[in-house]
């Protein structure tokens, strides 16, 4: 039984469809929704100096933005969180945090496709959790 279901957001139009099958199994089961953006600490920290707290209020901005359309996607209340780290890592320690039974993503993000078939984030959680991931690949 799913009971938990954690979507990451990154705010880009590829997760849309991800968000959309996330809310539709936490429908099915009456499951809770966690909605996660992960600020990638590597964009930051990469930034200049004088740039960074723009960089990141800028992030949060997006954060903020990205968890209005998941729940402009639903009737159903939808917790939400900001991380900053690295994204794979902080998804999963997010859903091992609330218990999740599933992680939803999608196969690209921000940045386009970086491998084959998944996006590098995607790759990197699929590889690695203990809890098991839904990927949605967007269509076209």
């Amino acid at each position: 039984m799913i009971e938990t279901v954690v979507v990451a957001t990154d705010g880009s139009e590829s997760v849309q469809r991800a968000i959309n099958v996330a809310l539709d199994l936490a429908e099915r089961f009456d499951a809770s929704v966690h909605a996660l953006y992960v600020i990638d600490e590597t964009e930051v920290e990469g930034s200049p100096d004088e740039l960074r707290e723009d960089l990141r209020g800028a992030l949060e901005r997006t954060a903020d933005d990205a968890f209005e359309r998941v729940r402009e996607c639903t009737d159903r209340e939808v917790r939400t969180a900001v991380r900053e780290g690295r994204p794979a890592t902080e998804i999963q320690e997010y859903a091992q945090a609330v218990d999740a039974d599933v992680i939803a993503t999608g196969t690209r993000g921000r940045h386009g496709e970086h491998r084959f078939l998944l996006g590098s984030v995607a790759e990197r959680i699929v590889r690695s959790s203990p809890i098991p991931v839904l990927t949605v690949r967007q269509l076209a």
